[in-house]
C-alpha cells in the first residue's frame, strides 16, 4: 500500500465479546486506533434501566475488564480507542476509566465522554411518529425508559481534536466509531460524501470484530474456518480516498476472504444503495474485494450522499412480562410426549382464564427455530418442551412456567429437568427527530 494510511482496529462486535482478540490487536497489530462496538438495539434501555436502580452503573458491564487489559499496551505504543460501551452514562463510563488509568500507573490519559444522545427529554415532550409501527411516542410513554439518538461521528472527531487517547460515546451509528478516527486522521470535510460512504463500507465491515475474521461465517464441511477458539479480530489499512487493505494478526485463528467480507458487507443493510447513517447516506453497490494473500482482502468502492435531515431515535419502553417454562422428555416416544404436555399448559391456561398473548409452544430441537414443520432424519429421542407468552402482570407471567412445572406429575411420563422463569419485557420502537434538535458534546477527565 503506497501513501499514508491509517490502520483501526476493531476490538469487540458486541458486548459480552472475547477480550483476548483486542489485546492481541494492541500488542501485535502495530494500530493507530481500536474501535470496541459494544451497543445492540436495546442494550441503552436495558443500561437505563440498571441506572435507575444504580445511578453510577448504566455503561457496559465488562468495561473496566477491557480498559485494565488493554490500556497499558494502547498507551505505550500510542494506541487511541473509540468506543461505544458508555451506553445510558458516558460520563460515569470516563470516570471510571479514569480511575482505572491511574490505578495502573498511566498519568495523563485523556478521556473524552460524547454527550448528547440522550433524547428522552424531547421525545416525552411531544408526539413523534414511530416508524416500524403504527402509532406515535405518546403511545408508549408511560412505559418508556429511554430515548436515544443515533449520533454520527461528529463528537468522536471533536473528542481526538481535543486530544483524546480515550473516546467513550452512548449511541452512535456502529460504522461512526471507525469514520470519526478517518475523519480525523485524514481531515475528510464533513460534506465529502464520497470519502464518508467509502469509510462508512470501512466502518461497517470492522463494526462486528469477529464476523469478518470467520465467526458468524463457519458451517462445518461446506465453509470451514479454523482456529475459531482463538479467532483473531480484523484491522484495515485505509487510504486518504477510503479505499482500504483488511488483514488480522499473523497466525490468529480465522480466515479473512472476499467470501466473508462480502457476507458481513450484507449483514443488516437493508437498501444497499442507500444505507442510511447520521453522517452519509452510503452506497454499497460498487464495493468490490479482492484477494491480495492469506487473510488480506482490498476493499474498494462505495460512495455516498447528502446525510439525512433526520436521525433515528431508539425508544425503550417497559412492556409487560414474559412467562416461560420447560420441561425434557427422552427415550422412545419422546416427541409425541412433548407434544402433549405443550397441549395440556395450553388448554390449563384456557381453563384457568390466565391472560396470556403472544403463546408460543415448542420443542426444542424439532421446531423451536424452523418452523415449516419439515424434520429431517430419524425422529428425535429427547426433546425439550417450552412454552413462552406474554402477560400484563408478574403473576399471570408466572401462572406459565407453574402449569410446566405440574407437568411432573399431572402430564405424560417421563419429563424431568423443569424450569420456570419470569422477566420483565423492554422493548424496542423507532422514530425520527430532526437532526438539528440533538447537539452532541464533549467532557474529558484526565487522569
Amino acid at each position: 500500500m503506497t501513501g499514508r494510511t491509517i490502520r483501526i482496529g476493531a476490538g469487540a462486535g458486541f458486548s459480552g465479546d472475547r477480550i483476548e482478540p483486542a489485546l492481541e490487536l494492541v500488542e501485535h497489530g502495530a494500530l493507530d486506533y481500536l474501535a470496541f462496538e459494544c451497543l445492540a438495539e436495546r442494550t441503552i434501555a436495558l443500561a437505563q434501566a440498571a441506572r435507575r436502580v444504580d445511578p453510577a452503573v448504566g455503561f457496559d458491564p465488562l468495561l473496566e475488564s477491557r480498559m485494565r487489559a488493554v490500556l497499558p499496551a494502547a498507551r505505550s505504543r500510542g494506541v487511541k480507542i473509540v468506543t461505544n460501551m458508555g451506553a445510558a452514562n458516558p460520563l460515569g463510563a470516563a470516570r471510571l476509566v479514569t480511575r482505572i488509568a491511574r490505578e495502573l500507573g498511566l498519568h495523563g490519559v485523556r478521556i473524552a465522554a460524547v454527550l448528547g444522545d440522550d433524547v428522552l427529554d424531547i421525545v416525552r415532550s411531544d408526539r413523534f411518529p414511530l416508524v416500524d409501527r403504527a402509532g406515535t411516542s405518546r403511545d408508549i410513554e408511560p412505559g418508556m425508559v429511554s430515548a436515544n439518538a443515533y449520533l454520527g461521528a461528529e463528537g468522536i472527531v471533536a473528542a481526538l481534536a481535543g486530544d483524546a487517547d480515550v473516546v467513550i460515546t452512548g449511541r452512535v451509528g456502529d460504522p461512526a466509531l471507525f469514520l470519526g478516527p478517518l475523519i480525523h486522521g485524514f481531515g475528510w470535510a464533513m460534506d465529502d460524501w464520497d470519502r464518508l460512504g467509502r469509510g462508512t463500507v470501512v466502518g461497517h465491515l470492522l463494526e462486528c470484530a469477529g464476523q469478518v475474521t470467520g465467526g458468524y461465517f463457519a458451517d462445518p464441511g461446506v465453509k470451514d474456518v479454523p482456529g475459531l477458539a482463538r479467532l483473531g479480530f480484523p484491522f484495515a489499512d485505509v487510504r486518504e480516498d477510503g479505499t482500504a487493505v483488511l488483514g488480522k494478526v499473523a497466525g490468529s485463528g480465522g480466515c479473512l476472504s472476499v467470501a466473508t467480507c462480502k457476507e458481513q458487507l450484507l449483514y443488516e443493510i437493508l437498501d444497499p444503495a442507500a444505507y442510511l447513517q447520521a453522517d452519509v447516506v452510503a452506497d454499497f453497490r460498487t464495493v468490490a474485494f479482492e484477494q491480495l494473500g492469506a487473510d488480506r482482502v482490498a476493499v474498494r468502492g462505495g460512495t455516498g450522499r447528502a446525510r439525512p435531515d433526520t436521525l433515528k431515535v431508539s425508544i425503550g419502553y417497559e412492556d409487560g412480562f414474559v412467562g416461560e417454562g420447560q420441561i425434557s422428555y427422552a427415550g422412545p416416544g419422546a416427541v409425541a410426549r412433548g407434544r402433549l404436555a405443550l397441549a395440556i399448559v395450553e388448554e390449563r391456561l384456557r381453563l384457568t382464564g390466565v391472560p396470556v398473548s403472544d403463546l408460543r409452544t415448542e420443542l426444542i430441537g424439532v421446531d423451536s427455530i424452523d418452523r415449516t414443520g419439515r424434520q429431517a432424519g430419524n425422529e428425535p429421542r429427547e426433546v425439550r418442551a417450552r412454552v413462552a407468552g406474554r402477560a400484563p402482570t408478574r403473576a399471570a407471567a408466572e401462572r406459565i412456567g407453574a402449569e410446566v412445572e405440574a407437568l411432573y406429575t399431572n402430564g405424560p411420563f417421563g419429563g424431568g429437568g423443569a424450569v420456570a422463569a419470569v422477566r420483565d419485557v423492554l422493548a424496542v420502537a423507532s422514530t425520527l427527530i430532526d437532526r438539528a434538535r440533538v447537539s452532541p458534546t464533549v467532557h474529558y477527565e484526565v487522569a
